[in-house]
């Protein structure tokens, strides 16, 4: 036991959603269509071709994903991604499953932070608690904690289950992960969490997600708006699948990245970021993804953008050139 004092959190009130509210209802999910304003970059049907390649080659397209792509409507697009065979993997952080579960439990997620933390009451939700009951599940059946969220949304017949990512993992037979950080999430607020379970579900996706990762070569590594826990968790997944590699006399190495986010790099953004004095050598998408893991012979992208632009854009012409692919 440990020498200091714990929270009790007995002590919580949890209240219900009706009261909360959504900041993004279920009507509001954009629907699929080629965009209005599609995104324009020079570069960005050279990726296109990189995902239809590995497609073609059976490589991977793994899609690493923040928790914004859901709250801006785009379930849809990631839906159709995976159903489609265009991306076989998905990965997240903690919010991309809880906002995946409300949406399909509740027909709406996301809260207005500034009013419920002034109250004492943000994220602490009883509905959304009964995620901490599908963690408990996913320790006990040994799966990973996408996968079992999956499972519950779809066997569950949840009334806007068409809208989840994972439950389209779980039908497809795609791997939905999320990579939890402890304390990050507001589930962990809530006196039902399981920390050992979270733990456990987590690592096991942890463990799908290096799996996919060892299969890297030739494919497709796509970040989209995870700043920190998506590059940092590509970074240690690769290091153990290139560790294995190379004990088999293999490498990873020829494969392609491309970075999906709202911050300006300059147009030589391949030759690294400015010194450790400035604040954006800490900028783990730009160190990590665009320039280190693919130094030995990789190719990496940058697009900066609006997600209901760049991902839209992305599913359209993906879609279209894999059509043209099929009817070759």
């Amino acid at each position: 036991m440990s020498r200091y004092p714990l929270f009790d959190r007995s002590r919580i009130e949890l209240k219900s959603l009706a009261e909360r509210g959504h900041d993004l209802c279920a009507a509001a999910c954009l629907p699929l269509a080629p965009p209005a304003e599609p995104y324009e970059a020079p570069e960005f049907g050279l990726l296109v071709e990189a995902v239809v390649q590995a497609r073609r080659q059976g490589r991977p397209v793994v899609l690493m994903m923040g928790g914004h792509p859901i709250k801006l409507g785009l379930a849809r697009y990631l839906v159709d991604l995976i159903e489609r065979g265009v991306v076989t993997h998905v990965a997240g952080n903690g919010s991309v499953l809880i906002h995946d579960y409300e949406l399909a439990a509740y027909g709406g997620t996301s809260e207005d932070v500034p009013r419920w933390i002034a109250a004492g009451q943000f994220g602490l939700w009883r509905e959304t608690s009964g995620l901490n009951e599908v963690v408990r599940q996913a320790a006990a059946r040994g799966e990973g904690l996408g996968e079992a969220a999956g499972r519950t949304i779809d066997e569950g017949r949840f009334p806007y289950r068409d809208l989840s990512v994972a439950a389209a993992g779980w039908r497809c037979g795609v791997p939905v992960t999320i990579h939890v950080g402890i304390g990050s999430d507001i589930i962990h607020a809530h006196p039902n969490c399981d920390g050992a379970a979270l733990g456990a579900a987590s690592y096991t996706d942890f463990l799908i997600f290096a799996h996919t990762i060892e299969q890297l070569e030739g494919g497709v590594f796509l970040n989209v708006g995870t700043a920190v826990a998506g590059p940092e968790v590509y970074l240690k997944a690769l290091a153990m699948a290139r560790n294995v590699a190379r004990q088999r006399g293999e490498q990873i190495r020829r494969f392609t990245t491309a970075v999906f986010d709202l911050v300006e790099l300059p147009p030589d953004y391949r030759r690294g970021p400015p010194g450790k004095d400035h604040p954006q050598y800490y900028y783990r998408p730009w160190k990590t993804i665009l320039v280190r893991t693919v130094a030995d012979g990789g190719q990496s992208y940058y697009f900066c953008g609006d997600h209901r632009r760049t991902l839209p854009t992305l599913w359209h012409a993906a879609c279209c050139a894999c059509a043209r692919r099929s009817a070759a």
